[in-house]
């Protein structure tokens, strides 16, 4: 069973990192080390293609770290060749219709819940082919995550939250932001409203509310609400504030040597 899924299925907090540019394989053990749950590789504002996909879900194996990414697009097909290659999650952006996401669920789970082509003994399953019993099995071992990031997609949200193989609802702050009207403002009051909405109907359907934080503060403010899917940060965002933080550290104990 998927680890990450379990937990939020039980109504429990996870964490991990989206990753939008380290994509070397050492990032993913580096994240196990430091706690984190999951790992969800950006190829949709990352350079990552399928390829080098493939080497990085590798790299996970053995670390307990669950391997999850973002396709490029909804209308991506066929979608499920990234769970061929080993990821349990898939993280689909600019969701904004029922039809979309019925869709999507269809793609990425087999029959009779979806229509995912069958290749047994490759990658996903370790070579080892399950035959007929792993189906079943890898549909409910398979994360499905939707990205709210429109006005259409919230005005949709409550079609779309309620189709059956959705995990998680996940809130793209920065688009959504700019489909409304107000990029980046993200304590403007229809922002926060759409915030709540999220993980209000994310409830009404068991469903958990995804976000992506930008300090430990703001994670905790966000899971206080209700967020339970939780990317600390990015590795972009991670990396530069502690060279920033080393740097000024630096920079201010030479200035106070050259002042004394």
């Amino acid at each position: 069973m998927n680890p990450v899924k379990e937990k939020l299925r039980s109504g429990q907090v996870v964490l991990g990192q989206i990753i939008l540019e380290l994509f070397t394989p050492g990032v993913a053990p580096m994240l196990a080390a430091s706690g984190m749950e999951f790992v969800l590789y950006d190829m949709e504002h990352g350079r990552c293609d399928l390829n080098l996909l493939e080497t990085l879900v590798i790299s996970c194996r053995g670390t307990g770290i669950t391997p999850m990414c973002r396709v490029p697009d909804v209308n991506v097909t066929p979608m499920s060749r990234v769970l061929d290659l080993g990821v349990r999650g898939v993280m689909i952006p600019r969701m904004e219709t029922r039809e979309q996401m019925e869709e999507t669920v269809r793609a990425l789970k087999y029959a009779p819940e979806g229509r995912r082509g069958v290749a047994l003994g490759v990658a996903h399953d370790l070579y080892r082919s399950g035959g007929a019993a792993y189906l079943p099995q890898a549909n409910d071992d398979t994360m499905v995550i939707a990205i709210i990031e429109t006005v259409r997609g919230l005005e949709n949200i409550d079609s779309i939250l309620s189709v059956p193989g959705l995990d998680v609802a996940w809130m793209g702050h920065y688009d959504l932001t700019v489909s409304m009207g107000i990029p980046a403002q993200f304590d403007h009051p229809r922002f926060l409203t759409a915030m709540d909405k999220l993980v209000e109907t994310s409830r009404k359907y068991g469903l958990a509310a995804g976000f992506m934080s930008a300090t430990p503060e703001d994670a905790l403010h966000w899971i206080g609400k209700g967020f339970r899917a939780m990317s600390l940060g990015s590795d972009v965002i991670t990396y530069m504030s502690a060279v920033r933080a080393n740097q000024q550290a630096i920079v201010s104990a030479l200035a106070k040597r050259a002042a004394s």
